[in-house]
């Protein structure tokens, strides 16, 4: 029950200090919406062309969105030295990655539910399939879950905004992979047998990052 009330306080800290300040969230959702209109008139968008490029397209925007909101997530914490606070607190230092992880998942799938929309009518695509959005929790899980821990590593660094994408990006590649072939293989109408191994793959990378990172995070924060 400790380790239930410390995640929720967390996370509902997270929750009320955006709705408040509305500064993360509102950077994210500019720049996805804006990356997504500019794809839309860099490519060609017939109907062949617009299936295979789409699923790149949606997971560069929320790869850069999100890593943004990532950088900014962690830099919130610093700012009157919170987060020196929350390591102060009597609770498990794993409880706070937990915490700031599934914040970060919740504001990435809010920005993701606001671009979902404007990418549908702009590529002209189905993307409210139900293994569309299976894919794009999954992947956010996993996006999220590695992000967490290297926004925590990048944050006392000079150019944490430069460091983070270095340092995230190589270790997201096999769940951004994954999700790619996952998204275009539903947006293509392929059978369930065919994007199954994509799917399998998105779910042991989470179980494995988000187990990794919660043994790893003490180590991360200690001075």
């Amino acid at each position: 029950m400790n380790f239930l009330r410390s995640l929720l306080a967390i996370l509902t800290k997270d929750v009320i200090t955006e709705l408040r300040t509305r500064e993360m969230l509102s950077s994210m959702l500019v720049f996805a919406l804006l990356t997504v209109l500019i794809f839309s008139f860099a490519l060609d968008l017939r109907a062949a062309t617009a299936q295979q490029t789409a699923p790149g397209v949606l997971w560069v925007t929320v790869a850069f969105a999100g890593s943004l909101g990532l950088s900014r997530s962690m830099a919130q914490e610093e700012q009157n030295r919170c987060f020196d606070g929350m390591l102060l607190a009597p609770m498990d230092r794993s409880t706070i990655y937990l915490g700031k992880a599934i914040g970060n998942f919740f504001f990435i799938t809010l920005v993701e539910a606001v671009v979902l929309p404007v990418f549908a009518v702009l590529f002209n695509l189905p993307v409210f399939r139900a293994g569309v959005l299976l894919t794009l929790l999954l992947g956010t899980a996993g996006y999220a879950g590695v992000g967490t821990l290297f926004a925590t590593m990048a944050v006392n660094t000079r150019a944490r905004e430069v460091m983070l994408p270095i340092l995230l990006l190589p270790a997201a590649v096999p769940v951004l992979m994954a999700a790619v072939r996952a998204t275009g293989g539903f947006l293509e109408a392929l059978p369930i047998a065919d994007v199954a191994y994509w799917l399998r793959l998105l779910v042991v990378y989470d179980v494995i990052i988000v187990t990794v990172s919660t043994m790893l995070f003490d180590f991360v924060v200690e001075e």
